[in-house]
């Protein structure tokens, strides 16, 4: 007996628009992290350790590590808690975890100056996505920053490398 396939997906695919992403990309300094972990395997580590290299700063939002620093950055317990103005909320939680946050995002985007909320790579919560629209925040879901960014920007794809090393261009030969 075969597998039987997936059922087909009743959510509308995602697109947004390259020159949408890479305006957020540019206009974006400081982004508050849910999901923030200082476990250096984790994608949320690896990601906020890249987005700092590219000169963003980064804030964890993380309830278990309260108090304790996350790559050189104090880590809060929710968006509230965090002193500073921040442009953009990078969710890094379950899909059913990201209304909770978007609405705590609404609640405080006036006080932080909040932008733009962007949910990470297999994170979509539509229901959440609307109310954020509603309050007038760009709303991405689907998509991480980080892959966005080096895609955007000239970087090799997934990893975020740009070394030089790998290369379409046949080598030179060397004159004799």
């Amino acid at each position: 007996m075969s597998p039987q396939p997936a059922p087909p997906s009743t959510e509308t695919p995602l697109h947004y628009e390259d020159a949408l992403l890479r305006r957020i990309l540019k206009e974006v300094k400081t982004i508050a992290m849910v999901g923030a972990s200082a476990n250096w395997v984790r994608p949320s580590n690896f990601a906020m350790k890249y987005l700092q290299g590219k000169g963003y700063r980064v804030i964890p939002v993380n309830p278990g590590q309260q108090g304790e620093e996350i790559l050189g950055e104090m880590t809060y317990a929710n968006l509230a808690d965090i002193p500073d103005q921040f442009d953009m909320v990078d969710i890094f939680r379950a899909s059913n975890a990201a209304g909770a946050i978007a609405d705590e995002a609404i609640a405080v985007a006036d006080e932080k100056s909040i932008k733009v909320v962007w949910m990470q790579l297999g994170v979509r919560n539509d229901a959440a996505a609307e109310r954020l629209e509603e309050a007038g925040l760009i709303t991405i879901m689907n998509h991480c920053p980080k892959i966005e960014y080096g895609r955007l920007f000239g970087e090799l794809r997934w990893s975020g490398i740009n070394t030089g090393l790998i290369s379409s261009k046949r080598p030179r030969m060397r004159a004799q």
